[in-house]
């Protein structure tokens, strides 16, 4: 172990020879507080929000000085696709169909039956959910409006809430009525 640790030591870097001026670096930062650094090459100018639907101008060819043959215009460094608020392929609505888009084949639209109403729910399942709910929502409102935590308004609060949850759960619809007797077979 103390071999390697010798060798670290003589490997160490050496020390710059250059002494880093840390407050020159600062005072260069703050001198250049607020300029916006300039384009890189091949950037486009900042187009605004109305002027994205627009098409882009094509950039003109620059001439050489000593001959006439045109320059390669600069690559962009990237591009993405803009497309102004409410236009694009976004906006695009297919047109209503109506009686003649159809032939022979097509049946027209469909339109689905009325569905059945909701079976009623008994008086016991109603006042079971009245308790789930309503006693969470009691003592919420309590503790919001800062009332008195009363004996029967907790009472009422968790009471509510315990027997309205086990009612929904004793009332609870089991399978096991079907499979009285698994062994018998198929019936035929």
């Amino acid at each position: 172990m103390a071999e390697h640790e010798s060798d670290r030591e003589d490997r160490e870097p050496d020390e710059q020879k250059v002494p880093f001026d840390e407050d020159a670096a600062w005072r260069a930062i703050v001198a250049g507080y607020g300029e916006e650094p300039p384009d890189p090459p091949g950037a486009r100018p900042f187009r605004s929000v109305e002027d994205l639907a627009l098409p882009e101008p094509e950039p003109e060819p620059e001439k050489d000085a000593e001959s006439d043959t045109d320059k390669a215009p600069a690559r962009p460094l990237g591009s993405s696709v803009s497309f102004a608020p409410g236009v694009g392929p976004r906006d695009h609505s297919p047109p209503e169909p109506s009686e003649d888009d159809f032939d022979e084949d097509d049946e027209g639209h469909f339109v689905p039956p009325e569905p059945p109403p909701l079976p009623t729910a008994d008086t016991t399942a109603k006042f079971a959910w009245l308790g789930v709910v309503g006693g969470p929502v009691l003592l919420l409102l309590a503790v919001l409006l800062g009332w008195d935590m009363t004996w029967w308004l907790t009472t009422l609060g968790i009471g509510g809430f315990l027997g309205g949850f086990a009612t929904l759960v004793m009332r609870m619809r089991t399978d096991d009525e079907e499979d009285d007797d698994p062994g018998r077979g198929a019936v035929v």
